[in-house]
């Protein structure tokens, strides 16, 4: 969807009016029914001043094409600024230029990673050269008439208000500039001739008209590429009923295509391949010329299983085939073929920062979709906005029209192959009686340790061997070192150390030198390991038996429990009953990462004991 489209010669015009923000209002109302927020019209008038010096030369031809705010129709991204036309060779080319009015920015170790400042504070975002970039790879790659017309689409960024100090083109993001080159404040003439490089004629056959027309389907290319990364990779192998899913899940997705939308539940414990299952998913609907999305609301899993693919921790072109739950409350009706959500207990009712857009994610999803497929493990919901349970899932099907099949993974590959520990877990913790009463070496490695220091040292050597071994805690620490680097997060007596998030972001778990850090339960769940070394702190203790739990020594950082005082005020009895199903679910969750042991240290010393008594 294009929200304004004209050629160069009227656009000009429009900015001799001004009222060029106006103009694109009153097109982007009409075209989503949506009204623009003052800040995005304030960047309109901005950033477009910019623009018409830009193409007010002579040789960059009046009847060439300008676009602004297209929306790329199988995403949320929007495309700032198109010049479309024809080079010297008489080829369709399209300038896409991503404009930003940033002032500052920092370079952090990410990939692609830069660090600016927005109205609400600093917050790491794509580097301008890489959005660019990975716009133009998703036309490339899902836009039929882009492939087969083999229409030459060339990214750029400008930053019109940006100094150069160094940061935004620096060597460290010199792959990306040479996919899209950036063009500064005191670029105005180089950006000029780059356009008129470029675009020699006008765009006198429509070629964003065609191109936003053009049918969505995956490349080719793509396909391949992913079936090729995802060949002889063992940690995706398909095993016994994940079989079965996985074969009802692809004849689901073709039923939908001529029939009515396909709502799949797929229900599994920690450690049943669900994310093995959604991952192969991916790749064959892809494949099958389905356009297809890897869905989670947590974004560790999708960071961490877009750098296996990748077969490294560069960014790369598959960023686009992973989604955050919150994209489509503005996605059209079966805008895709398949969205395979993990972890979908995680969804939330609203999205965006301020929870105030859309009305329920799984709505949104199913609404987007011809075929919806959640993966589900309800005991899994830890924080007070987790939506996701099969009867919301089901509700939402009936109200939309789609046909529900469910299906349970059994086969279990965490915790030793042993369903006898996540039972003895569950009756530990007090989740729900269970005849496992006690656990025996044999079933699976599980130590209590009377020192943080020494549980530490003990999952950084196993960490040796595969660098498949990680310390997690719960959250009743402070995230100090987010703003001081050098301070520590997590003090016990000696013991000190930092939470994960300040160097390797969301993809920590995969980084061999982050066995230093400690994960919480928003980068680790999802994800496996060998071995896990687990801190229960103070929100989680033992008396005379009995599970105590006690929403007030989270930290006020841990966004998971937020309100907690002013529901505990309105409904006492319910709260409660939410924010202990939420810390026992919390640790439970961390305690089931390991496949091969967890170890685990307790804060209070009856706490520890008490574990120490249920092993046989």
């Amino acid at each position: 969807m294009i929200v304004y489209s004209s050629t160069k010669n009227q656009f000009q015009s429009d900015i001799m009016s001004n009222d060029i923000e106006s103009i694109i209002e009153s097109a982007f109302k009409k075209a989503t029914g949506h009204r623009t927020p003052q800040s995005e019209l304030n960047s309109w008038r901005n950033s477009l001043q910019f623009m018409d010096r830009i193409v007010a030369d002579g040789d960059i031809p009046d009847d060439a094409g300008i676009s602004i705010e297209y929306h790329i129709p199988q995403s949320s991204k929007r495309i700032d600024f198109i010049i479309s036309g024809k080079n010297s060779l008489r080829e369709d080319t399209a300038i896409l230029v991503e404009l930003k009015q940033w002032q500052e920015a920092s370079i952090i170790e990410k990939d692609g990673i830069v660090e600016t400042r927005f109205k609400h504070g600093l917050k790491e975002t794509s580097h301008p050269s890489y959005q660019a970039w990975s716009y133009k790879c998703l036309l490339e790659d899902y836009n039929q008439t882009v492939q087969e017309e083999t229409i030459r689409l060339i990214p750029c960024a400008y930053l019109h208000n940006y100094e150069d100090d160094g940061v935004i083109t620096n060597s460290f993001y010199e792959k990306y500039l040479d996919y899209a080159p950036v063009f500064l404040k005191n670029d105005a003439l180089k950006l000029r001739d780059f356009i008129k490089s470029h675009v020699k004629y006008g765009d006198s056959d429509g070629l964003m008209y065609r191109i936003d027309n053009g049918k969505i389907k995956p490349s080719k290319n793509l396909a391949e590429q992913l079936a090729s990364m995802l060949s002889g990779n063992e940690e995706f192998v398909l095993i016994d009923d994940q079989k079965v899913a996985y074969e009802t899940a692809l004849a689901l997705s073709h039923k939908s295509q001529d029939g009515p939308k396909q709502v799949f539940v797929i229900e599994g414990g920690p450690g049943t391949g669900k994310s093995v299952l959604a991952i192969n998913l991916l790749v064959e609907m892809t494949k099958n010329d389905l356009v297809a999305q890897y869905v989670t609301r947590n974004s560790a899993p999708r960071e961490v299983y877009r750098a296996k693919l990748t077969g490294s921790f560069s960014r790369s072109r598959i960023d686009n085939m992973f989604s955050g739950s919150g994209s489509f409350h503005s996605v059209q009706r079966n805008t895709f073929d398949c969205l395979i959500v993990d972890e979908a207990h995680r969804l939330n009712r609203k999205s965006g920062m301020f929870n105030h857009l859309g009305e329920n994610q799984i709505k949104e999803i199913i609404n987007a979709s011809h075929t919806s497929i959640f993966f589900v493990d309800e005991d899994q919901k830890v924080t007070v906005k987790d939506i996701g349970d099969k009867d919301e899932i089901v509700y939402w099907a009936s109200q939309l029209g789609a046909e529900v099949s469910t299906i349970t993974l059994e086969s279990q590959f965490r915790c030793n192959g042993s369903d006898g520990y996540l039972a003895w877990l569950d009756n530990s913790l007090q989740i729900r009686p269970t005849a496992n009463q006690t656990l025996s070496k044999e079933d699976y490695d599980f130590r209590v340790f009377n020192n943080p220091g020494e549980l530490h040292a003990n999952i950084t050597e196993l960490n040796l061997v595969k660098n498949k071994a990680r310390m997690l805690a719960g959250y009743c620490w402070k995230w100090v070192s987010s703003k001081n680097g050098d301070e520590s997060d997590i003090m016990i007596g000696d013991y000190h150390a930092q939470w994960n998030l300040k160097t390797h972001g969301q993809s920590w778990i995969i980084h061999p030198d982050s066995v230093s850090e400690v994960g919480c339960i928003h980068t680790s769940q999802g994800l496996e390991l060998d071995y896990v070394g687990v801190i229960i702190g103070p929100d989680l203790i033992v008396r005379n038996g009995q599970i105590i739990t006690d929403v007030s020594k989270r930290a006020t950082t841990d966004k998971s429990v937020q309100g907690w005082k002013r529901m505990l005020k309105e409904d006492p009895d319910m709260a409660k009953a939410k924010f202990d199903a939420i810390i026992k679910n919390t640790y439970r969750t961390l305690m089931t990462r390991g496949q091969k042991g967890c170890y685990i240290y307790c804060t209070d010393e009856e706490t520890a004991d008490y574990f120490s008594s249920l092993l046989a």
